[in-house]
């Protein structure tokens, strides 16, 4: 199966983390992450839960383990062990993301999903493993079978609404992913 590394920057943003993970539930690739992707995710979203939505420090570690504990229990060969033995080998003109590229040598990754191209250019990244921005992995997800991207945002549809947040509908997710993470191929395929 296709095996992809999500870069903490690609799952920062909630409803694209939601539907990258949506995607991969239906099958449409495997996604990958080390400790270290989980540990910057988990200070990024107890940051912005205190920082843009009010939340107490407590409230947001709180919420910050759930997320972490959640993706670990509904993904549990996501997390790549043994990549830290690659972190040497990798040269990055940002010395804090070769472990990015470790964790995808190590994961036998095809693809390492990021919004930060630069941080990862080509001839510093093996041959074998493709640098893609979120919306054209989602183009090639949304392409390859349009079919479980569709079940993937219904799923989204279900789960929206918990918490006193406000219900989604299938088009307002489709407009959120255009409007707000430039998905607007794999959003007009979907409205094809």
């Amino acid at each position: 199966m296709y095996a992809a590394v999500l870069d903490t920057c690609v799952m920062y943003p909630s409803l694209q983390r939601d539907f990258l993970l949506s995607l991969a539930a239906e099958g449409s690739y495997r996604p990958l992450w080390n400790s270290t992707i989980l540990e910057e995710l988990y200070e990024c979203e107890q940051e912005k839960l205190v920082q843009r939505v009010g939340l107490a420090p407590p409230q947001a570690r709180e919420a910050a383990d759930h997320l972490v504990e959640t993706l670990r229990a509904s993904f549990d060969d996501a997390e790549v062990d043994d990549w830290e033995r690659f972190v040497d080998s990798v040269e990055l003109p940002d010395p804090n993301d070769r472990h990015v590229v470790a964790c995808a040598i190590a994961g036998r990754a095809d693809a390492i999903v990021t919004s930060n191209l630069k941080d990862f250019p080509a001839p510093l990244v093996p041959m074998s493993i493709e640098v893609v921005p979120p919306a054209t992995f989602a183009l090639h997800n949304v392409t390859l079978d349009p079919s479980r991207a569709r079940r993937a945002i219904d799923g989204i549809v279900r789960r929206s609404g918990s918490k006193g947040r406000a219900r989604r509908t299938f088009d307002g997710v489709l407009e959120v992913l255009e409007s707000r993470y430039a998905m607007t191929e794999a959003v007009a395929y979907l409205r094809s």
